[in-house]
């Protein structure tokens, strides 16, 4: 009988996190995409290895410190996976800069340039010069470091030109180098736009104006650097009398985190780098060099050109489909029938419209919402502050703890208290990360309607139009006496902590998960799962799963981020399949679907499939009893298995391996596919002026893709 808690059996959790942003990396490389499509993976790349080592390597290391010998259910020391990771990035330092390079090559060939000041033409040199003058010297801070002016504090991810200096009126001995640095603020761009198609890193202007700036002192060597800390917070809430204070101080003391790693320019003179280190006690692995410009994330800006509109893909945009294509009233179309769409395809406007018609109606008395990520400029949240100043009662769960939205998050959640809402903080000791709307509104029979939205993502209209998410509206009254339990746990005290309908963890979801996977073990070969989600860590599940694999049943995951199941196992996992879609949208979606469930296969969830989802926060599994709602979302399960051009397939040596079409295949790009399905239905809709056709067309069309 093998051991089903054997090491081997699952792989590493930050090393799969690590080969989930190698695919990231990998679609820049890929020549088929237009270039700015390149560059904004590039860009992505950077920016989620920016927050993995501020919160992932920033915590193995506290880890390490504390002596913790083992993890996960991999049983690799904080220290293994801190060696494994260093050599992992490493090895793929080259890869991102030979994919910058080329695309830089190749976007000269289309007049479009990324140069330094000194590759500059005369003529935009000047450019560059007056810039620097007008606008760069005003804001930046030059800093000496010496006996009397002390290193100063960084910030967190703040990007700045280490200076070695020599006094022009002394003799040029090594003793009188003096060391500095200046900071370049986030006020100025990381690129200054000289004309219309000339982009200049902004640090080789002000390396050009150093002696400018340090006058009297001459240049001998710089280099730009850029410093990560660690940015986890953590809060002990317990002791918090007032929990909005102690989140803005420890937003402040974020900014203090310990040194995690530093990246600078290739080639520093060793002096430079002696200097910055004495000071800041980095691990040499985890100081990084670079020929390329730092910090690739700021590569959005060049992405936003809209004079090279033509170097990125056609926009697409989302389509308001039946039945919300009419004017009819929100509330009157979701009491005829439930109503699931899937984002980015089918447009977030009726989310947004469903909240803004309550804030309004008269005979709405009260909306309720969880709130996680919201934009900067909310409109959602915009609605709850009318609907309060309206006098109607608006209950906010503002899960302060949203890590890297915290700040937006405060600000939104004082805006909504001085409108007179009542604003809820989440749950001691747990995050809040379900997503869930409740409108309760008085009918003209007197009577108290109840009407609700559930999601696999967030109520931002900005992410919507890039996360793939599947988004749930109903008026049914077991979801509604269950959202206003939920509410109710939420907002006050309460010891009957189990729903009836929908399932909330940490008490309900990972135990009928469990439940549900050996319910189709017991069907053996007729067993059928499939999932899709973020990521799956969590080892009691990956048992169960294995335990149904060696009954035969037949077990697809679609998992787009991190998997710790191996796959492919002789005599354990043999019929288990993993995939990964990586592509032009972030696939957000958590669908469940279980052939010989009862009452209902198929699920959407807030939750992903691992510990912290499942014991730690407060997420919601909705069960999806529509016939034809179900079908849907099993059709999009079969569309992203059938794909063969996103998909990447997970070997049971832990490597993924990139799906490509067959020479007699069709090649099948779920994105791109469902894009056009949609616009087949707009267009039909537009042409019948009837949902009912459009409908009709919808149910054909989607079984032909």
């Amino acid at each position: 009988m093998p051991d089903l808690t054997d090491s081997t059996l699952y792989l590493n959790r930050e090393l799969s996190w690590l080969k989930f942003n190698t695919r990231v990396l990998a679609q820049s490389l890929k020549k088929e995409l237009p270039l700015f499509e390149r560059l904004k993976f590039l860009a992505i790349y950077a920016t989620n290895l920016d927050e993995f080592y501020m919160i992932r390597v920033a915590g193995l290391k506290q880890l390490f410190s504390a002596g913790v010998i083992e993890t996960g259910a991999d049983q690799k020391t904080p220290l293994d996976q801190l060696r494994e990771i260093r050599s992992y990035l490493a090895s793929e330092k080259e890869v991102i800069q030979s994919s910058y390079e080329e695309i830089v090559k190749d976007l000269e060939k289309e007049n479009l340039f990324i140069t330094a000041y000194d590759d500059l033409s005369p003529a935009l040199a000047k450019l560059s010069d007056e810039y620097f003058f007008s606008n760069i010297l005003p804001v930046i801070v030059p800093i000496a470091v010496n006996a009397t002016h002390p290193f100063p504090h960084l910030n967190n991810l703040s990007f700045s030109l280490a200076v070695k200096l020599q006094d022009k009126e002394s003799a040029e001995e090594e003793e009188n180098y003096k060391y500095g640095m200046i900071r370049i603020p986030r006020v100025l761009p990381r690129f200054f736009q000289a004309g219309d198609n000339t982009y200049v890193p902004i640090e080789t202007i002000v390396r050009q104006h150093v002696e400018e700036i340090f006058l009297g002192y001459k240049l001998v060597a710089s280099a730009a650097f850029r410093v990560t800390r660690n940015a986890d917070m953590v809060i002990e809430e317990e002791e918090a009398d007032d929990f909005m204070m102690m989140m803005e101080q420890g937003l402040k003391l974020r900014r203090k985190g310990a040194f995690v790693r530093l990246n600078i320019e290739d080639g520093v003179d060793p002096d430079i780098l002696n200097f910055l280190n004495s000071h800041m006690q980095i691990f040499f692995k985890d100081i990084y060099t670079y020929k390329i410009p730092l910090n690739l994330g700021a590569l959005w800006q060049i992405v936003g050109n809209k004079d090279f509109s033509h170097l990125a893909l056609p926009p697409y945009n989302s389509k308001i489909l039946p039945p919300f294509d009419t004017a009819e009233s929100v509330f009157k179309i979701i009491n005829k029938s439930d109503v699931l769409l899937f984002h980015p395809y089918e447009s977030f406007d009726p989310v947004l419209r469903l909240i803004r018609e309550a804030s309004k109606d008269p005979k709405v008395i009260s909306i309720r919402m969880t709130l996680y990520r919201v934009e900067k400029n909310s409109q959602i949240v915009q609605a709850l502050i009318d609907a309060a100043n309206e006098g109607k009662q608006v209950t906010a769960v503002v899960e302060l703890k949203a890590r890297f939205d915290e700040e937006n998050n405060l600000h939104w959640a004082k805006a909504l208290e001085q409108a007179g809402a009542h604003v809820v903080y989440g749950i001691t000791g747990f995050k809040v990360h379900a997503k869930i709307a409740q409108v309760i509104r008085q009918e003209e029979d007197g009577k108290l309607k109840f009407y609700m939205h559930f999601s696999t993502g967030n109520y931002n209209g900005a992410t919507a139009k890039v996360y793939t998410d599947t988004s749930f509206f109903t008026c049914k009254e077991e979801f509604a006496k269950d959202s206003t339990m939920f509410f109710h746990i939420l907002s006050g005290f309460s010891k009957h902590k189990k729903l009836d309908t929908l399932l909330m963890s940490p008490t309900q979801i990972k135990p009928k998960v469990i439940s549900l996977i050996n319910n189709e073990a017991q069907y053996g070969g007729e067993g059928r799962i499939i999932v899709k989600m973020n990521s799956l860590v969590d080892p009691d599940v990956i048992q169960a799963l294995y335990n149904a694999s060696k009954k035969g049943v037949q077990i697809d995951i679609i998992a787009r981020g991190i998997c710790c199941l191996r796959p492919g196992v002789e005599g354990i996992s043999e019929t288990i399949r993993v995939r990964s879609i990586v592509g032009k949208y972030l696939e957000h979606a958590r669908i469940f679907y279980f052939k010989n469930a009862e009452p209902t296969t198929t699920f959407i969830s807030s939750a992903d499939w691992m510990p912290r989802n499942l014991e730690r926060r407060l997420e919601l599994m909705t069960p999806i009893f529509d016939k034809a709602l179900q079908q849907k979302l099993f059709e999009i399960l079969q569309l992203q298995l059938n794909d063969n051009v996103l998909a990447w397939t997970l070997g049971s040596d832990g490597e993924y391996t990139p799906s490509f079409p067959n020479t007699d295949e069709k090649a099948i790009n779920n994105h791109t596919i469902l894009e056009d399905y949609m616009n087949k239905i707009y267009k039909a809709q537009k042409k019948d002026n009837t949902s009912h056709k459009a409908e009709k067309l919808a149910r054909r069309l989607f079984k032909e893709s």
